[in-house]
């Protein structure tokens, strides 16, 4: 279903977009000890620069304004270190100058370089991953996750080289990640041994199994799935999506509002097969409806499982008619905020075949408007400040398939 354009949004796009155009200043009204990474595309002139690479491609903004952003990016040396990701370092530079350069013949030069590091890390990745399986042991989430993992940079050479061998090394690897493996409980392979902050845990003995797009197996699901539709399927991809989402089936939970799925779970839980409703998570990207929804509805329409599609849209649906969902979400970003369920709730609506969805649109619209007017200090950066937010309100604005694919970074498309 097409939703329809909402000029307000663009308007306040545009005036974000306008107090963010020059690198020099846009960290000035910033909160307090707020600091600049500028190769971090969650939070530094990488992820800023996609807002004006968008604006730019439209006609809404100049190129000038984009190579200054990408610029303050390459003024400082760019890790390739083992904690670069598709949000930090040579990767995250990769990813804005793909989205800047499109079909043209923009920043090549300098792409070809990032293209080669990227691979370099990549298969570096690969080969600890696959290592890792080897041996026998549970995955960290840094190892597969869509902010510091193989999904994240497996999202990244999708979309610039789906048919690059690197492109088919990290779908395998993401495919490997959930065949079963012997252990207890009946858990799943990518069941990992940490708390969700990524660290050993006295309250999380055994471990955890994430749902989450930000740091758990949503994010393999979103892409795998994304790769099922866009061309031809890779030896076991149906079957990994299809594990995944029997899992995520098992623990999906209803009540008076509607279907949906935990943000992660204990071992406790999973021994019990009992997940306590106070649990529900904030209807957020990195954990919630905004992520989990989009990932199921994605995989339907990967699986052809029209029951799946309706499960995930009826999901979303509940969530943006129901006040107190709505109140949980008191930040404006992507990643924890409004703007992030605003982006997937327009993605699915796009998608989705009854116009429901799509009527919620300009309500979620206005609160969202409501919410950084009200703002003081505006954060800048792109995953949980202005910048993403910007964008958010430019796709409602506009109605449009963004050109540059910023929306990939958050693998809701």
């Amino acid at each position: 279903m097409t939703p329809t354009p909402l000029p307000q949004a663009l308007a306040l796009a545009d005036t974000l977009a306008a107090q963010l155009s020059d690198p020099r200043t846009a960290w000035t009204a910033a909160p307090t000890g707020k600091r600049a990474w500028p190769q971090s595309l969650a939070g530094g002139a990488a992820g800023i620069a996609l807002l004006h690479i968008e604006r730019a491609h439209c006609g809404r903004g100049d190129w000038a304004t984009v190579h200054s952003w990408l610029s303050s990016v390459a003024a400082e040396d760019l890790t390739a270190a083992d904690n670069a990701s598709l949000y930090m370092g040579a990767p995250a530079l990769a990813y804005a100058m793909n989205a800047a350069a499109g079909p043209t013949a923009r920043y090549q030069n300098a792409l070809k370089k990032l293209d080669d590091a990227t691979i370099t890390i990549t298969r570096r990745r690969l080969a600890q991953a696959h290592a890792r399986i080897d041996r026998g042991e549970p995955p960290e989430m840094k190892e597969f996750d869509v902010i510091r993992g193989l999904a994240g940079l497996g999202a990244y050479h999708l979309r610039r080289h789906p048919d690059h061998p690197i492109t088919a090394d990290v779908l395998a690897y993401l495919v490997r990640l959930t065949e079963p493996r012997p252990q207890e409980h009946d858990l799943p392979a990518w069941w990992t041994g940490v708390a969700p902050n990524g660290e050993v845990s006295s309250d999380y003995p055994g471990g955890h199994g994430n749902f989450g797009m930000a740091h758990g197996i949503g994010s393999v699901l979103a892409l795998l799935s994304l790769s099922l539709r866009s061309g031809p399927a890779l030896p076991g991809a149906r079957d990994a999506v299809e594990r995944i989402c029997a899992w995520m089936d098992r623990w999906l939970q209803h009540d008076a509002t509607g279907p949906w799925w935990p943000g992660f779970i204990t071992l406790d839980q999973a021994q019990r097969h009992h997940v306590d409703p106070a649990l529900r998570p904030r209807p957020s990207w990195c954990y919630g409806i905004a992520g989990t929804a989009r990932a199921q509805q994605l995989a339907g329409m990967a699986l052809d499982d029209p029951g799946r599609r309706k499960t995930a849209e009826q999901a979303m649906l509940t969530t943006l008619q129901d006040p107190d969902q709505l109140e949980m979400l008191t930040e404006t970003g992507l990643c924890h905020g409004t703007a992030g369920l605003l982006q997937a709730a327009w993605r699915m609506a796009t998608d989705a075949r009854d116009p429901a969805l799509a009527a919620e649109l300009p309500r979620l619209t206005d609160r969202l408007t409501r919410q950084i007017t009200h703002l003081g200090q505006r954060d800048p950066e792109l995953l949980d400040g202005a910048a993403g937010t910007a964008l958010a309100l430019h796709a409602l604005g506009t109605n449009a398939v963004p050109i540059s694919g910023w929306d990939t970074f958050l693998l809701l498309a």
